[in-house]
């Protein structure tokens, strides 16, 4: 690449102004992509929590509705599901992590009261009921799971997109820069004695041809002296 660069000063100064910009940008880079992983670092502690907790109330819930199945039936348990009317609802937002944008996932009418469930208190079992609150809380761990999964993925694709431009600044971009910096100096050096060279040259030609001019001159003055006499 080196070679395609004209060795001149104002490709010189050019070269170190990116240099210095790019040196400022690889620094910059380092340290969002040093801050994006301390924030990965968070939530991916916060994803293994809401995991823990969703296998704990996956269980749970399959617990609780397989002891309701068995001690009221699965006719009673279908029946209480389908008298729910109020599905839960879900409103999303967004929130910005050091440049990136992650979901913020607001959920409503998840938990519900006995009369809320619309299957009646008189016509059901604490079973059911066990089962209901237990697969309520279940649907808010996999809200939260789903906003915290959503998350990290983002975190880290930003943090994989970082390191490649601070490696490319790093391993790439400034070593070429670096590279035509040295050959543009050296070029400029090679110049600079060519050109001091010829200079001597032409300062030793002058004064040889002044010192020619000086006996030719002594030369005619000593011949004019000569006829004179």
């Amino acid at each position: 690449m080196a070679k395609d660069v004209k060795p001149t000063r104002k490709n010189l100064m050019a070269i170190e102004d990116r240099i210095e910009l790019s040196d400022r940008g690889h620094d910059t880079l380092e340290k969002k992509r040093d801050g994006l992983i301390m924030e990965f670092m968070d939530i991916l502690d916060q994803a293994q929590d809401v995991r823990a907790d969703l296998s704990e109330n996956y269980e749970r819930a399959q617990d609780t509705i397989n002891k309701a199945r068995a001690m009221e039936g699965d006719v009673a348990v279908r029946g209480a599901a389908a008298a729910l009317k109020e599905h839960p609802e879900l409103t999303t937002e967004s929130k910005n992590i050091m440049g990136v944008v992650v979901p913020q996932i607001e959920s409503s009418k998840v938990r519900k009261s006995l009369d809320e469930r619309g299957y009646g208190v008189l016509g059901t079992s604490a079973r059911i009921d066990e089962a209901a609150d237990a697969y309520e809380e279940l649907i808010e761990t996999v809200i939260l799971a789903a906003e915290v999964e959503t998350a990290m993925k983002k975190m880290l694709e930003e943090i994989e997109t970082t390191k490649r431009r601070v490696n490319a600044l790093e391993f790439k971009l400034l070593p070429e820069l670096n590279e035509n910096k040295e050959y543009i100096e050296q070029k400029l050096e090679e110049q600079e004695r060519e050109e001091i060279f010829r200079m001597k040259k032409i300062k030793a030609k002058k004064e040889e041809e002044e010192k020619e001019e000086k006996r030719e001159a002594a030369e005619r003055d000593r011949e004019e002296v000569t006829a004179d006499d």
